[in-house]
C-alpha cells in the first residue's frame, strides 16, 4: 500500500502526532483496530516512512502511551485539558527540547493512509537550504478541487494563495468566488486553456486545504500565547490566528487528494477494508 517516497536531503525534522481519546463521533479513536494494530500506531508507521529523523506521538491518555510502547512507537504524555492540537504539540516541543528553527510536522492521529511524500513536501517548505520560504512560520498543503459539491461544502476548507505560494486566507466559503459564474464549476477546462506545462491549480482551480502542518518549533511554542483572531472564531479555523498576527503560511500544491482520514465509524470501516 506504500508508494515510493521521494528522497530528500534537507534540514532534519520531527513528526509529532497529537492523539486524544475523546471523540464525539468515534470514542477511543487512537486505539481503533486497523488490521491488528491501533490506528495511532498505523499513523506513526506511515510517518516513519518519511524522511523525518523522529516520529513522536503526543498523547493525552496512558492507554495511548501503552499501545505505542508495545509497538515500538515513541510517545510523550501531554495534558488532557488542551484546547487544541497545536496546544498539545507546543507542550510536546517543550518536553522534547525543540525550539527556534527546528522543524516540526503535525500529522493528524486519524490519518492511517498519510502519504510519506506529502510529509516530506510540507516539511521542505520551511527548510532554508533550498531557500524556499524563509519568511514563513508555517507550512501546509492543498490540492485542486474537482467538484462543485466540494467547492460549496462548508466542511471542505478552501485556501487562496498569492504569487509566492503563501496563503492569503482560509475559508469554509467558496473562495475565490466566480462573480459572473455563480453556481457553476467555473474552473473546469482551465487546465486545457492554460499555457503548456502550467497546471490548472496554479491560479485557476479553487484549492482544498489539506490538514497537515509544518512549523518552526519556536513559533509553535509561542502560538498558544497569541490572542485568538476574530476570523478564527467566525470560521472555526485555528490557522487564521497565524495570518491575523502577521505570520506567513507557505502552501505545497499536491497533485491529488490525500488518502481518507477517519472521523466516523463509517470512515473506519472504509479504511479497514482498504487494509484487508
Amino acid at each position: 500500500m506504500s508508494a515510493p517516497v521521494p528522497a530528500v536531503a534537507h534540514t532534519p525534522f520531527t513528526v509529532l502526532i497529537p492523539a486524544r481519546m475523546a471523540s464525539s463521533r468515534l470514542p477511543d479513536k487512537p486505539l481503533a483496530d486497523i488490521a491488528g494494530l491501533p490506528m495511532v500506531v498505523r499513523v506513526a508507521q506511515r510517518a516513519a516512512q518519511s524522511a523525518a529523523t523522529r516520529v513522536v506521538v503526543a498523547a493525552d491518555d496512558a492507554r495511548i502511551l501503552q499501545a505505542c510502547a508495545v509497538h515500538g512507537v515513541d510517545a510523550v504524555m501531554t495534558r488532557a485539558d488542551h484546547a487544541s492540537g497545536s496546544d498539545r504539540l507546543a507542550e510536546a516541543c517543550i518536553q522534547l527540547g525543540l525550539d527556534g528553527d527546528d522543524i516540526v510536522v503535525n500529522v493528524q492521529g486519524d490519518e492511517p493512509l498519510i502519504d510519506p511524500g506529502l510529509i516530506n513536501a510540507v516539511a521542505s517548505l520551511l527548510q532554508d537550504r533550498d531557500g524556499k520560504r524563509p519568511e514563513a512560520s508555517m507550512g501546509t498543503a492543498a490540492h485542486a478541487i474537482a467538484s462543485l459539491a466540494d467547492y460549496t461544502n462548508p466542511n471542505v476548507v478552501k485556501v487562496v494563495l498569492d504569487a509566492r505560494g503563501l496563503a492569503h486566507y482560509f475559508s469554509r466559503a467558496p473562495i475565490p468566488f466566480g462573480r459572473d459564474h455563480a453556481g457553476t464549476a467555473w474552473w473546469e477546462g482551465a487546465a486545457q486553456a492554460a499555457q503548456p506545462g502550467v497546471k490548472a491549480l496554479q491560479g485557476f482551480a479553487p484549492l482544498r486545504h489539506v490538514g497537515i502542518y509544518s512549523y518552526r518549533a519556536g513559533f509553535l511554542r509561542k502560538f498558544p500565547q497569541l490572542a485568538p483572531a476574530p476570523t478564527e472564531a467566525v470560521e472555526a479555523l485555528e490557522q487564521l490566528r497565524a495570518l491575523w498576527h502577521g505570520h506567513h503560511i507557505a502552501v505545497h500544491l499536491a497533485d491529488a487528494a490525500p488518502g481518507p482520514g477517519v472521523d466516523t465509524p463509517e470512515d473506519l470501516e472504509r479504511v479497514r477494508a482498504l487494509f484487508r
